[in-house]
C-alpha cells in the first residue's frame, strides 16, 4: 500500500520492448538504496516490482494490462517520473489509501495560476468520474490530492501548491498531457456492495 506522497522525482534511463510489454530502467537516487529484488515501487502511481537493482537504478517490467490503463507506455529515456516506496507498517500515514492500481488515464485540460499555486482541470471517463467527489481524494500520477471541484462533462479539478509543482511530475504537465488516475478504493467497494 502507498500513501500518494512522492518520495523522489526519478528519470527513465532506458526502455526495452519485451514479449509481454516493456522493461524500464529507472534512475531513482537514494530511494533505491535499501531496495531488494521483488520489492514494490510506485511509478507515476503504478505499483511495479523490482526485477533488477544496480547502484541507484532499479529495473521494472510493465505488462500490457498496465500499459493499457496508464501513461507508462508514453515513457521514453529521459522521462521524469514520480516514485514512491510502499508505506512501512510503522510509518506515518500522510496521504490517503493508494493501492498503486491505476484505474485509467485522464487528460490535462487547463492549468490556471492562482497566486503561486495552480488549478489543474483534468477530463476523465464517466466510468471513473462516478467515483470522484468534491473534497474527496484522488491520485494523479501517484500524487495524493484533494478534489476541489467536479463537472458533469466529466472533469475534476485539483489545486497544486508550489512544493508539489517542484517535486513531482505534475509541475511539468501541460494541456493535452495524459495523467494516471486512481480513484478512492472505498467508493468502488461501496458501489460493489450496494449492487449486490
Amino acid at each position: 500500500m502507498f500513501t500518494g506522497i512522492v518520495a523522489e522525482l526519478g528519470t527513465v534511463a532506458s526502455v526495452i520492448e519485451t514479449p509481454t510489454g516493456r522493461r524500464i530502467e529507472i534512475e531513482g537516487g537514494g530511494l533505491v538504496a535499501d531496495m531488494n529484488l521483488g520489492d514494490s515501487i510506485a511509478v507515476n502511481g503504478v505499483c511495479l516490482t523490482a526485477v533488477a537493482i544496480a547502484g541507484s537504478c532499479v529495473t521494472v517490467d510493465i505488462v500490457q494490462e498496465s500499459l493499457d490503463r496508464s501513461n507508462l507506455g508514453l515513457l521514453t529515456a529521459g522521462s521524469r517520473i514520480d516514485l514512491e516506496r510502499p508505506m512501512a507498517a510503522s510509518g506515518r500515514f500522510d496521504g490517503h489509501i493508494v493501492q498503486g492500481h491505476v484505474d485509467g488515464v485522464g487528460t490535462v485540460e487547463t492549468i490556471v495560476p492562482e497566486g503561486d499555486a495552480v488549478r489543474m482541470r483534468i477530463t476523465l471517463s464517466q466510468t471513473l468520474a462516478r467515483y470522484v467527489v468534491e473534497k474527496g481524494s484522488v491520485t494523479v500520477d501517484g500524487v495524493s490530492l484533494t478534489v476541489t471541484a467536479v463537472g458533469s462533462e466529466p472533469w475534476l479539478e485539483i489545486v497544486l501548491i508550489p512544493h508539489t509543482l517542484e517535486v513531482t511530475v505534475l509541475g511539468r504537465r501541460g494541456p493535452g498531457d495524459k495523467v494516471n488516475l486512481e480513484t478512492d478504493v472505498l467508493a468502488k467497494y461501496v458501489e460493489r456492495l450496494m449492487s449486490s
